[in-house]
């Protein structure tokens, strides 16, 4: 092992814990997270940030897939969007790629919000930001099951990304049918973007999607540990008859709420936008370039932007809030992850003769798959 692997291997873990920190204290992530890093064999934010840096080039296109509606009020929420275009910020700066947002129709104003106080320019098409720097896509993508072949295909014919990065985004069960967190179908209120999603894996792209709780895009990929222990997520258990719309009762699928589509690369988080995050500070460290990670007071902006467009949080509150936890828990996170990047960009000479007697020793052999 080198002083680079075992820096990536240790500083992966602390964004991974970082991600993953458990306030609510139901410890849904901590089931999430077992099945997902063992599967990945390393800390999934290295794993994932390791990905984009041998895969993208300048000037490649990268897709990046979000939006969850939520009942009652069938508004997005903010979890994956805030992410989402800061994760389009950090490919901008770690690449210069153009970053294509694909999402529901309801985050498209926010998803400008947000570009606007992160410096990036946004346009309507892929066309219009394949000769500009600092520009980015959004792109609204159809609910319409019979459209969204159609619509994936002709994206894809105008530009086949080099990464798709799924984050918060719904993901149908195996028969077909979205779910919210409580097991209520959301099939007509949801994008279908998954189907773009999984036309992308069969084409080789590199595929990465960001959870929290397994009714997203790529969750199938620990579709066991979910059906066994996560509430709604196995056969049967989904709410699909309780679920009430000016449509009337849905007729229930069974299906409960997992989602069928497994991603090749998987990152889960308490919240996805957390996860996202670890996933640039790694790719910071990786570029060796902190300001890849954004930093707390562009958090700050970033989820106010969100919140004034129109973005509500998991609990259905209109402010700047993530999956109900405030811009305090957020910005502190924020704060920590792009620290830890810098510490261990900055220490690497500093520390050399540390790393080199500790390694010497032996601990760390074989360690990256403890």
């Amino acid at each position: 092992m080198t002083q680079q692997e075992l820096t990536e291997l240790n500083l992966g873990q602390s964004l991974d814990d970082l991600a993953n920190l458990d306030p609510r204290g139901y410890g849904v992530c901590k089931i999430l997270y077992a099945a997902a890093r063992e599967r990945a064999g390393e800390p999934l934010t290295m794993h994932c940030a390791r990905a984009l840096h041998r895969s993208i080039k300048p000037n490649d296109f990268v897709y990046i897939i979000t939006g969850f509606v939520l009942r009652p009020f069938k508004k997005a929420e903010t979890d994956g969007i805030i992410s989402a275009v800061l994760l389009a910020r950090a490919l901008v700066l770690a690449f210069g790629a153009k970053p294509v947002l694909v999402c529901q129709e309801e985050n498209v104003q926010a998803a400008k919000a947000i570009a606007a106080v992160c410096g990036l320019h946004t346009y309507d098409s892929m066309d219009a930001i394949r000769a500009l720097p600092i520009a980015m896509a959004v792109i609204p993508f159809t609910k319409d099951r019979a459209a969204a072949e159609a619509q994936a295909d002709g994206l894809i014919a105008q530009a086949l990304p080099a990464a798709v990065v799924s984050i918060e985004a719904p993901g149908a069960n195996a028969v077909g049918e979205y779910h919210n967190a409580t097991g209520l179908n959301m099939t007509e209120l949801e994008a279908k973007l998954d189907v773009l999603f999984a036309k992308l894996q069969a084409l080789g792209v590199l595929n990465i999607a960001i959870g929290d709780l397994g009714n997203e895009i790529g969750m199938g990929a620990i579709a066991g540990q979910l059906r066994q222990y996560i509430p709604y997520a196995g056969p049967g258990r989904c709410r699909c008859a309780a679920t009430s719309d000016i449509t009337g009762v849905v007729s229930d699928c069974s299906g409960g709420i997992a989602a069928a589509t497994a991603a090749d690369y998987l990152l889960t988080a308490t919240v996805s936008d957390w996860g996202c995050y670890g996933m640039i500070a790694a790719l910071a460290f990786l570029r060796e370039n902190v300001e890849i990670m954004h930093d707390a007071e562009l958090e700050r902006a970033a989820c106010e932007a969100a919140a004034r467009a129109g973005m509500i949080d998991m609990y259905g509150w209109a402010i700047p809030s993530i999956d109900g936890f405030g811009l305090a828990i957020n910005t502190s996170l924020v704060t920590l992850m792009r620290e830890c990047a810098r510490e261990a960009l900055q220490l690497k000479s500093t520390c050399k003769t540390w790393f080199e007697k500790t390694l010497e020793l032996g601990y760390f052999e074989g360690a990256a798959n403890a």
